[in-house]
């Protein structure tokens, strides 16, 4: 019998390329005769655009081309789409994006010519060669400054920079709520804005066969098929089949690289016009202020309880700024997606969120990694702490009141939590993180003069992404076997845990299966990595496609046996009888492909169902009163993401997105002068990342509580660690604070932050 391989922490079947640097990343692959790609763009946060001359930069030897949107124009060339579907209360206001500016640029950044040569530094200096005559106009980039009468306007379309108003829950059950309750609490949050910073930055070559009118876009991405459509269906106005879109090996995605960007169209209309492939990189300067970013809200929000402590009513109401334009599933992250975790893990009756979108002078808004809920999650998990200091209760009893404890359970939002241990992880992650000798440790802080906190805080993922994915199974003459998917792989481990569950089902090496993924050609549809879906949504397709293949490969075995279908049974990789003969599912492969046929099977999974992960997580923090130095000394998290296929990357997944949500609460935020619109963290010198020092050791346990919303019990983990972390950290620090007064901060909790709030609040 074959040992089970689900549940086994098994090292990346891909690292060993990896380590010994045979990783292909898009600045690695070959395209013979490759121009270079350069970028033109506005210096200006707004400005009208009153001429543009190119006539020296198009003279200067090695240049190939100059493009604007007077290019695009004559080639017909459509604007950038917004796909997502929100159910505002007014029409979704969806102004134009042209890959090139049109007339104006709205934020700095916004591209306003590419350049095609030789070298990029030819490409780079024949960009500055380029005249262009601005209007500068006043510049708006806070959110709720964009909605105020007297704000610039950055559309005509869209009145008051108001892009839409979106409103769900039951804002009559709250109001009543809230008039019957004993205490409310409100405070003011501001979601810091960020990027995600990827190791490797956006990249790609663009080439042309002009013999067979087609485009290959090989990019960094994370979500090809989606980008294909919109580039056939919106830009280019051709057949899909005519553009095959490649992701290689992906340094980093986090949500950024899941969306359509303008320089992928310019380096395609280049490609075309040339007719030799085009290579664009962007450097790390220009993926700050040119790639999306994520957050950026403002919110305020209040918590109603009645005298036992129960929570009766939550309700939000949240400006999220979007930035100039909308990116392709921007306004999702702040209305749809948070509105399925709003209130978290707790039992709450009546919840209501308003939110309102603003058009600002900044980058657009899209999903970085959680995309909405760890928003949702901030919200209520600040709350609760400021709730229970105000009533003078412990904010842990205060949850484990309020937690829910039966399922399955339908929230004031209308998510049906299946399954989940709340309760009982609150109390695993206290006894994991010594709560009990916390009172000793802060007793010889303060010895030292410093301050020590304990937060705790919960945390509920709504985790589906995209509902549906496409699997298939595909033998090869080799003995191996292909697993592909329409999920994608950049970094999370898919090439093993998916050959994982392969080699359970189908009682088979681990080393027989090979992903493929990435690749428009060879897979026929998908929806890409985004929303801890790949495991969950690509493993169940994975798992329909295996139940075809041995369906399909039923008949022929029984043929080749000389017995009938229903005296099989298939076991460890063969089909046998109860007298003992049998045959091996890859020899029956093998006899289907000399008979002309295949055992080969795809399924088209119609699965819609979400899941929940969840958990409870503890910071230690000290904090230097004389210098506001945050010390970030312990993290603990007790988890909950089901079912578990190899809980060593399962592990390493969670503690990178903790990492990311550890630097948003202390130091990472995409900042502008509000004055000029001017990005002011445009680079790794003033944009904070978190580095190992600044980690302590991330201790994660997995507390395995299957779901049965698909065959494999999987829960998905990509990005809990970015929800759970944030309020964790800032409750932390509070409690902390608590003894000088302090209720309220902002992230990130920079020393600078940290030590005037401290000295506001006095001696």
């Amino acid at each position: 019998m074959s040992v089970p391989e689900r549940g086994v922490s098994r090292r990346r079947l891909e690292d060993d390329r990896f380590l010994r640097g045979q990783g292909r990343y898009v600045d690695d692959l070959d395209a013979p005769g490759a121009l270079h790609g350069w970028v033109l763009r506005s210096p200006h946060a707004h400005a009208r655009i009153l001429s543009i001359d190119t006539d020296a930069a198009r003279a200067m030897p090695g240049v190939q081309a100059v493009l604007t949107i007077e290019d695009l124009e004559a080639e017909g060339i459509g604007s950038l789409p917004c796909v997502a579907k929100i159910a505002s209360e007014a029409p979704l206001i969806i102004p134009p994006r042209p890959a090139l500016a049109d007339g104006a640029v709205r934020h700095v950044g916004d591209p306003v010519a590419f350049v095609v040569a030789d070298s990029v530094s030819l490409a780079r200096d024949a960009a500055e060669a380029i005249w262009v005559e601005y209007d500068t106009q006043d510049a708006v980039t806070d959110g709720a400054a964009a909605l105020a009468a007297d704000a610039p306007l950055l559309w005509p379309q869209a009145p008051g920079n108001l892009a839409f108003r979106f409103r769900k829950g039951d804002a009559a059950a709250v109001q009543a709520a809230m008039a019957k309750a004993t205490t409310i609490v409100s405070l003011d949050l501001v979601n810091n804005r960020v990027t995600a910073a990827p190791m490797e930055p956006r990249a790609a070559v663009a080439s042309y066969d002009a013999a067979t009118g087609s485009f290959l876009l090989e990019l960094s991405g994370q979500a090809v098929h989606p980008m294909r459509d919109q580039l056939a269906d919106d830009i280019f106005h051709m057949p899909r089949d005519r553009i095959r879109l490649v992701a290689p090996d992906v340094g980093g995605g986090f949500g950024a690289k899941n969306f359509l960007f303008p320089e992928y169209v310019v380096q395609m209309v280049a490609a075309r016009r040339l007719g030799r492939p085009v290579r664009w990189v962007a450097e790390r300067m220009e993926d700050f202020v040119s790639t999306t970013h994520g957050r950026d809200n403002l919110t305020h929000a209040r918590l109603g309880l009645d005298g036992e402590g129960r929570i009766l009513a939550l309700d939000v109401q949240t400006v999220a700024n979007l930035g100039a334009y909308l990116s392709a599933s921007g306004p999702g992250s702040s209305t749809n997606a948070p509105g399925t975790a709003m209130g978290g893990l707790y039992d709450i009756p009546a919840v209501h969120m308003d939110v309102r979108g603003a058009f600002t002078n900044t980058v657009p808004i899209d999903a970085y990694r959680g995309a909405g809920k760890p928003e949702a999650n901030y919200i209520i998990e600040r709350l609760i702490d400021l709730a229970a200091r105000r009533i003078g209760r412990d904010p842990v009893a205060l949850r484990r009141q309020n937690l829910i404890a039966g399922f399955p359970h339908r929230t004031a939002m209308g998510m049906s939590i299946d399954c989940g241990e709340f309760i009982t992880n609150v109390d695993r992650a206290l006894s994991a993180a010594d709560a009990d000798g916390f009172p000793a440790r802060r007793a010889d802080a303060a010895r030292r003069g410093m301050l020590r906190g304990l937060g705790v805080a919960c945390f509920l993922e709504t985790s589906r992404g995209a509902p549906g994915e496409w699997g298939g199974v595909r033998f090869r003459a080799d003995g191996g076997i292909d697993l592909a998917t329409g999920t994608q792989n950049n970094g999370q481990g898919l090439a093993t845990s998916f050959a994982q569950v392969a080699a359970d089902l189908l009682g088979l090496p681990v080393e027989t299966f090979r992903l493929v993924q990435a690749d428009t050609a060879l897979v026929p549809h998908g929806h890409g990595h985004g929303g801890a879906r790949s495991m969950h949504m690509g493993g169940e397709a994975l798992v329909r496609a295996i139940d075809a293949v041995i369906a399909k490969a039923k008949p022929l075995a029984a043929q080749l046996l000389q017995c009938a279908e229903a005296d099989l049974d298939f076991t460890d990789g063969r089909f046998g009888t109860a007298d003992g003969r049998g045959i091996g599912l890859l020899d029956v492969a093998q006899a289907a492909r000399e008979a002309g046929g295949s055992i080969d099977a795809e399924v088209d999974s119609d699965l819609d169902l979400v899941t929940f992960p969840n958990g409870c997580q503890v910071a230690e923090v000290e904090v230097d009163p004389e210098t506001g130095l945050v010390r970030l000394l312990r993290y603990t998290a007790v988890d909950d993401y089901g079912r578990l296929v190899n809980p060593m990357l399962t592990i390493g997944q969670v503690q990178g997105g903790l990492a990311q949500g550890i630097g948003q609460a202390m130091g990472e935020e995409i900042a502008y002068d509000p004055a000029t619109g001017q990005i002011l963290s445009a680079s790794l010198m003033d944009y904070w990342l978190p580095r190992a020092e600044d980690l302590p050791p991330l201790d994660v346990t997995c507390i395995e509580v299957p779901t049965r919303s698909n065959r494999l019990g999987v829960k998905g983990s990509g990005q809990a660690g970015c929800i759970g972390a944030p309020q964790t950290v800032v409750n932390a620090v509070l409690d902390a604070l608590a003894p000088l007064g302090i209720a309220a901060i902002d992230m990130p909790l920079t020393p600078a932050r940290v030590w005037q709030a401290i000295r506001s609040a006095g001696p």
